[in-house]
C-alpha cells in the first residue's frame, strides 16, 4: 500500500512541475514576441533582461533617435484576469527614473489573454485572443494591478478591489490583437 501512495504523490508533483513549466514558457514566449516586434522597427532596440529573480523588468526598449525608453512588465495567461505585483511595477519605475537622458520614460504593462480560457483542470474553451497595453501613472504609488479580459483594471490592496483606471497605450507597432478597453462613462 505504501508503494502505491508514493507513486500517486510523485505523479501529482510532476503535474505541478509541468504546469509551472508551461506557465513560464507562456511568459517567455510573450516577452520574446514583444522584443521581436520592437526590434523589427526602425530606431527601436529591445532586450529581455532575464529571469524574475534578478529584480529587473521583463523588457527594456529604447528609441535613441526620439529619446524614448520603456520598461515593460509582460503577463500572459488563460484566465480571466492577470495580475502585476507592486514590486514589479516598483522595479520598472526605478529603471525608467534612472535614465533621465530620455525625455519620454514610460512603464508599460503588457497583458495577453490567450485564445483559450481555462475553465477547469486541463479543460479549456475557445475565446478571442486579446492584448492590452497599459501605461503606469507615475503619480500613483505602486500597488498590485489586475487587468480583466475586457481590459479594465483595478488595484488590489490587502485583498480588496479598489478603483484604478490605467490608460491604454498605443504601441509603436501594430498588432491585430491589441484592444482598447472601453471606459465606463459616468451617468
Amino acid at each position: 500500500m505504501k508503494s502505491s501512495l508514493k507513486i500517486a504523490v510523485k505523479t501529482k508533483s510532476l503535474n505541478f512541475k509541468k504546469i509551472a513549466q508551461t506557465r513560464r514558457q507562456r511568459g517567455y514566449n510573450w516577452e520574446d514576441t514583444l522584443v521581436k516586434r520592437f526590434n523589427k522597427m526602425n530606431n527601436w532596440k529591445a532586450f529581455r533582461l532575464g529571469s524574475p529573480s534578478v529584480a529587473l523588468p521583463d523588457i527594456l526598449c529604447v528609441n535613441n533617435k526620439e529619446g524614448i525608453i520603456f520598461t515593460i512588465e509582460a503577463k500572459s495567461g488563460t484566465g480571466t484576469t492577470l495580475t502585476v505585483p507592486f514590486d514589479q511595477i516598483t522595479r520598472c519605475l526605478n529603471w525608467t527614473n534612472n535614465f533621465t537622458v530620455y525625455k519620454t520614460r514610460k512603464v508599460i504593462l503588457a497583458f495577453k489573454f490567450l485564445s483559450k480560457k481555462r475553465i477547469g483542470t486541463g479543460v479549456y474553451e475557445k475565446r478571442e485572443l486579446r492584448e492590452f497595453y497599459k501605461v503606469w501613472n507615475e503619480k500613483k504609488n505602486p500597488t498590485d494591478i489586475v487587468c480583466r479580459y475586457d481590459g479594465t483594471t483595478y488595484a488590489l490592496i490587502q485583498g480588496q478591489k479598489k478603483k484604478l483606471n490605467l490608460d491604454d497605450y498605443e504601441m509603436p507597432f501594430r498588432s491585430r490583437h491589441q484592444k482598447i478597453a472601453l471606459k465606463k462613462l459616468p451617468l
